[in-house]
Formats: structure tokens, sequence, C-alpha cells
């Protein structure tokens, strides 16, 4: 195998019906690349899922001797990877073909550390909807304060950020607060206004519930040392922007 230049992380979990089709579009994309699927002691047994993909040297296999969650998964993830860039995708997410190649060219002609992509909405079946959530093709950490608009599953980042950068607090959004810190760092990141995420919408994980995902949404600024008073004001703007973008993706629908 060529020596990659992305690597894949992927956590497994209760995903036995959906993690082929995630596999298959990360192995359409057109650059070298490593696929870490790493199997979070799922309950049920992903062997016969994974098995068309034993031989298939891109693809390697990891599982967790306990269940340690997505953050820790994803940090496992970064720890082996070889390449010089990680792209994180979860089991029930598909990517288009031509994802990975676009980002990577953007990454190196921008010299930025992270790019998100836009996405389109799938029911839990997987069927479209034609509701597409845009991503801005400049993301600074002012705005992303407000409202995050980086989805887990269109990030491509440069690995030596991701490993300075890991995942922590389970309890709140952990990729959010990972977007933040980056950019506190490195100011911005880049976009690509297209859909080249086919995202599930699910009540199962556990950004499900809306009541749930927003007191996780008000530990992150909580994790990110705010007081309260600035917290509250964050979370205020963030609401806002949450229905503004679904509403948005609504009348896109329409159209």
């Amino acid at each position: 195998m060529n020596e990659p230049l992305v690597s894949v992380i992927m956590p497994a979990y209760k995903c036995a019906s959906t993690i082929r089709a995630a596999i298959d579009s990360v192995l359409l994309q057109n650059v070298p690349l490593e696929l870490l699927v790493i199997d979070d002691c799922s309950p049920e047994l992903l062997d016969e899922a994974l098995d068309p993909y034993r031989n298939e040297e891109r693809v390697k296999f990891y599982r967790n001797e306990q269940n340690l969650g997505a953050a820790a998964s994803r940090n496992w993830g970064v720890t082996l990877a070889r390449a010089p860039y990680i792209a994180f995708l979860d089991a029930d997410d598909i990517w288009k073909p031509e994802k990975l190649e676009k980002q990577i060219s953007l990454l190196d002609e921008t010299g930025l550390v992270l790019c998100a992509t836009g996405r389109e909405l799938m029911d839990p079946d997987g069927r479209l909807t034609g509701r597409v959530i845009p991503v801005p093709e400049r993301i600074t950490y002012r705005e992303l304060l407000k409202h995050n608009c980086i989805n887990c599953s269109s990030v491509v980042m440069r690995t030596e950020a991701a490993r300075e950068f890991p995942m922590e607090h389970e309890d709140a959004h952990e990729d959010y607060i990972m977007w933040l810190r980056v950019l506190q760092k490195y100011q911005y990141a880049c976009g690509i206004n297209e859909p080249l995420l086919k995202y599930r919408l699910t009540n199962t994980g556990k950004s499900g519930s809306k009541l749930h995902s927003a007191q996780m949404t008000f530990r992150v600024y909580r994790c990110m040392g705010f007081g309260l008073c600035k917290s509250a004001a964050l979370f205020s703007s963030y609401a806002v922007h949450g229905v503004m973008k679904y509403a948005l993706s609504y009348l896109g629908d329409r159209k």
C-alpha cells in the first residue's frame, strides 16, 4: 500500500446496518488513505458487516477493551494515524467520492489546518431529504463561538493539530470544543460550501434530544472557561443560529 495521505478515523458502535455504506464511501475516495475502524465494544456483533473488508489493505480494525465513547475512540485513532491529514467519519454517514481530494487541495492551497464541508441530510433509513446545511468558506473563531457550523464527519485537518487538541469532555459536544480550541490558536478554518457529506438524522445518538443537545452546548462554553453570563449570551446566539440554519434548509428544499 502507498503511504497514506489521509488517515480516516471511524468509531463503530451499534452501526451494523450502516457501516458498510460508510466504509464504501471512504474506499471510493481518490487519494491514498488508510481507514481505522475502531469498534467501541459495540453490543451487536460487527463481524458479519466487516467481513468483506478483511482483505482490504487500506482498512485496519481495532477494538476497545471497554466502551470508551466516540471522543476517546477518535483520540486513539489519531495516535495510530500514519498520514499527515486526519479525517473523521461516523459509521452512519456517507461521503461523496470527490470529498477528500477537494479538501486536501484547499488545505494545501491555503496552508490552513482544518477544512469542513456542507452536508445534505438523510433520514434514518438513508433517504436524502433534499435539505442542505451550508458552511462558510471562511470560519473564524468569533463566528464559531456563536454557532457550530462544522460537522465532525465533514472535517479534514492536519494530524499535528488533531494531536495538539484531542477531543475532551464526553458530556459536552467534544468535537465542538476541539474546533474552538483549534481556531483559538490558528484563527480560522476553511469551508467548501458543497454537500460533500450525506449526514444521517437520528434520535438515538447522544445529540438526538434537542434539550440534551442544548445542555451539552451550554457545557461547551463552560469547558472553554467562560463565566455564566458570557456562556448564556453565547448560548442564546447559538440557539438563534440553530433555528435559522434548519429553517433555511427547509426553504432550500422547497425551491
